[in-house]
């Protein structure tokens, strides 16, 4: 994907304070944050206002999830030298943009979106018939869109979220970006180019246009990007000029497709909070091994002579994520011959586990001794991304006439 000037390869992802996290965000979500962070220019942030939407009625409990949340972000490997880390409800940006995208976003694109009525469906017990969940998608455009984000990692379920804040991007694009002399500031702008800069940038808008040709508007992208002699707000111009648009204010975010976690939890099912199957990366490491060794295994081992097949067992879901072919080719043989026992089988996976979450523990512990240090992450975090925000509100600001600067 080409980036505009402003638009860096920034990712941008956040996760709703549910309280301690548990091995299947590990796996589904930080382990490709990890990842990222060394990649990307990232953003992380506690979604508190998206935890409202559907929790309005009990938010005594949202403070202390938000810490436990970012101190297991911490305590995983989330570098606040890599990544910048904070709080949504911090930077006022996000809401404004909220409120300014609702002025032009049509009500059927978000009653239209896949989420609104599964969601309302799951948590029948809720009264979710309020403007804050009708209107969360757009508030994640809004969380997207102040960065200028160029990807957003998500899984296949939440693609229509992305999609939904390219249109709304599309649309504010189309409405605002065609500025009082778009035209005459944008030829001025390709004189400024130089002659030979100029003529060529002209020719291949002109290929593109006209005979639909993509290696000429990737040319073209390339040559703006080189170019020092002209202002950033000219080549926002000349990148919505090439296209026959307007400036492009609000860029398009591509969806950065992250795998489906595989986590199983306690039940063979996936690990969730809401089924109780969880192990939290911070469990006693006394409480892990109770509840893996009395976790549920195939229905035909009554006995300890009787054979099995792993493919019914919820223990052989964890062998899949946790063990070698060695260690599995062990687990098959053993258990369809009955040559080992189900607690035999679960020795390997309880060793890995918790190999695993010690060090996740060891540093926990450290930042739970010392609060001041994870609050003053979060205060650089909130304050690096504000910088950001602001930057783009501004330029929001003036292209829907609300800049209100004294000539």
């Amino acid at each position: 994907m080409t980036l505009l000037p402003n638009q860096t390869s920034r990712v941008l992802s956040g996760m709703r304070p549910t309280g301690a996290l548990h091995l299947g965000h590990y796996h589904g979500v930080l382990k490709n944050w990890l990842k990222l962070q060394h990649e990307y220019e990232c953003f992380f942030f506690a979604a508190d206002w998206h935890a409202l939407t559907t929790h309005y009625e009990t938010p005594d409990t949202i403070e202390q999830h938000v810490w436990d949340m970012v101190i297991d972000w911490l305590a995983v490997g989330i570098n606040p030298g890599s990544a910048c880390l904070f709080i949504q409800s911090r930077v006022m940006e996000h809401a404004e943009l909220h409120l300014l995208l609702s002025m032009m976003t049509p009500l059927g694109w978000l009653e239209r979106v896949p989420s609104y009525k599964d969601q309302q469906e799951k948590l029948k017990e809720r009264d979710l018939a309020t403007y804050g969940f009708l209107g969360y998608p757009l508030l994640q455009s809004a969380d997207i869109l102040v960065y200028k984000a160029s990807q957003v990692p998500v899984g296949e379920d939440q693609v229509a979220h992305v999609e939904l804040t390219r249109e709304v991007a599309r649309r504010f694009n189309h409405l605002y970006g065609r500025e009082p002399g778009f035209e005459e500031k944008a030829a001025e702008a390709i004189t400024k180019m130089g002659k030979k800069n100029a003529k060529l940038y002209t020719q291949l808008r002109k290929k593109y246009q006209e005979q639909g040709e993509d290696e000429a508007l990737e040319t073209a992208r390339a040559l703006l990007e080189e170019q020092q002699n002209i202002t950033l707000g000219d080549k926002e111009r000349l990148y919505g000029y090439l296209e026959g648009g307007g400036r492009i204010i609000l860029p398009e975010p591509e969806a950065l497709l992250t795998p489906a976690s595989k986590m199983p939890g306690l039940d063979g099912q996936k690990m969730s909070k809401s089924y109780g199957n969880t192990i939290a990366l911070r469990e006693d490491p006394e409480i892990i091994e109770k509840n893996l060794r009395t976790m549920p295994t195939d229905p035909a081992r009554v006995r300890r002579t009787d054979p099995g097949t792993p493919e019914k067992c919820p223990v052989w879901s964890l062998h899949q994520v946790y063990s070698s072919d060695e260690i599995k080719t062990w687990v098959q043989e053993g258990c369809r011959t009955a040559g080992i026992g189900c607690l035999d089988c679960k020795g390997p996976v309880i060793d890995a586990i918790q190999q695993e979450l010690a060090p996740i523990r060891e540093r926990a512990v450290e930042y739970e001794k010392d609060k001041g240090l994870v609050r003053n992450i979060l205060s650089e975090g909130c304050d690096k991304a504000r910088d950001v925000a602001k930057q783009t509100l501004s330029e929001v600001r003036q292209s829907m006439g609300l800049d209100y600067r004294q000539n």
